[in-house]
């Protein structure tokens, strides 16, 4: 959509926001760049504004800032799409407390110690859309949620199997064969974390949201290491995949409306008020006109995979509900993405219909088991938003890693030298073996994540 469209976007009770003086809108927070580029060089705020699309600088941490586990980060603003960078960053460790029940409270928490029992690592890249407000809000607050979450289960997490009770009743005696009939493991317990943190950090932007008058939402790509394993939890249209010596493996799936096709149809079939009558939930190859009244065409429904034909009635005329391809595919013709935090505010144009509805904040979550991969030193996870996969496929990162890493052992630096690599790649500027003479447009994000001789720890200190 233009930006003139996300200038009307939000219109409570179907009313035109009252109009505003020139310059940035008011945020619940400030505009500002990851804390980790502090340093960096290049300054926020009106000097992004000032850009030329031809000199834009792509920054990284300064020289001594060093990341969880020397990972390497790089980014670069949009080529005056937007006003502001809409893309954020966050990373850091995570500091897990033990809580135990009390004697006489069962039914509260008491910690018990204010040190860390579990330790990990924790990476996120933040998306935004209709300005950068949301995905600040969650580069500010979604690891604080997973924090809790994880606290809530951490006794679990320690078991040998986590247990029915956490308070260690035994209400019945077979609670641990119904526990293991159900496969419940340790990392399911981290994958509930992720999912709860994301859900809650959702609600804590739509509430911020809504008290300052703001719109807006992100999508959200998460790397947590805990107990020798990551976990990457995706919601939205970035990317990780793992890169080896001769494997690449896809650690996130994108959300879109064609992707979730029949999540989104199904959810209109079950309650058809969602679309006030304006849309239709079928879907045909092309947009329906008024000579197609009559004829047998191609369609297919939310229990549908494969296609059937139909004959086109006048219901079948209105605007489908997912309609376009590929990177041009919308949700009611507004969002390109079905997953994301945030949103909560954003109607259809000129109508009061909600897209929040439609957008799950749910995550998909991927585990990868560092024990049961055979690490090398050039082997990487390479985290970036859709920026970057618009210009360079898989392969194509690939290829760069596999050439950059294996002669720059010796640059302590080197993973951010690549992850700014990546992004000039996607510029034009270099001649090379892959993507010569393509240009991404959008705002652009990279985290470089080595996984050779990483010691996650994970026990008391």
């Amino acid at each position: 959509m233009s930006a003139g469209w996300f200038r009307r976007r939000f219109r409570p009770e179907g009313q035109l926001p009252t109009p505003r003086p020139p310059g940035p809108r008011a945020s619940p927070v400030p505009y500002r760049r990851p804390r980790f580029l502090r340093g960096s060089g290049s300054s926020p705020g009106a000097a992004d504004a000032a850009r030329r699309p031809d000199a834009r600088p792509v920054r990284s941490p300064a020289r001594g800032r060093t990341l969880p586990w020397n990972a390497g980060y790089a980014e670069i603003i949009n080529a005056e799409k937007s006003e502001f960078n809409e893309d954020q960053a966050a990373c850091g460790k995570l500091c897990i407390r033990r809580c135990e029940f009390g004697a006489e409270e069962d039914q509260e928490w008491l910690a018990v110690c204010t040190e860390e029992f579990l330790t990990g690592h924790y990476w996120a890249l933040f998306d935004g859309h209709g300005g950068p407000a949301a995905a600040i809000l969650a580069a500010n607050t979604l690891h604080s949620c997973l924090r809790r979450q994880l606290e809530a289960v951490v006794e679990g997490m320690v078991a040998a199997q986590p247990p029915m009770h956490l308070s260690g009743r035994c209400i019945c005696p077979s609670d641990p064969q119904f526990v293991e009939e159900k496969g419940i493991k340790t990392e399911d317990l981290v994958i509930g974390a992720l999912e709860n943190a994301f859900q809650e950090c959702d609600e804590v932007i739509g509430r911020e949201l809504d008290a300052s008058c703001q719109g807006g939402g992100c999508t959200a790509l998460v790397a947590v290491s805990l107990q020798r394993k990551l976990y990457v939890a995706n919601a939205g249209d970035s990317r990780a995949i793992l890169v080896q010596r001769d494997e690449i493996r896809p650690l996130s799936s994108e959300f879109t409306p064609e992707t979730e096709r029949q999540r989104i149809q199904q959810l209109a079939f079950v309650y058809p008020e969602l679309l006030a009558g304006e849309f239709t939930r079928l879907e045909f190859p092309r947009r329906l006109k008024g000579d197609d009244l009559g004829q047998k065409v191609l369609f297919r429904d939310y229990h549908m995979s494969g296609w059937s034909y139909k004959c086109v009635e006048k219901s079948d005329l209105k605007y489908p509900l997912i309609h376009g391809q590929g990177r041009q595919a919308r949700l009611l013709g507004t969002l390109a993405v079905s997953r994301g935090l945030g949103d909560h505010q954003l109607r259809v144009l000129d109508t009061n219909i909600q897209l929040k509805p439609f957008l799950l904040s749910i995550p998909q979550v991927t585990v990868l088991d560092m024990d049961h991969l055979e690490l090398q030193e050039d082997d990487v996870v390479v985290m970036a938003t859709d920026g970057l996969w618009d210009v360079l496929s898989n392969e194509q990162v690939a290829r760069l890693v596999r050439t950059f890493l294996p002669g720059n052992r010796e640059d302590p630096h080197r993973f951010s030298e690549l992850a700014q690599m990546l992004i000039r790649r996607t510029q034009g500027k270099e001649d090379g073996p892959t993507g010569e003479g393509q240009v991404s447009y959008d705002d652009i994000s990279v985290f470089v994540i080595p996984l050779y001789g990483q010691d996650q720890g994970g026990s008391g200190c």
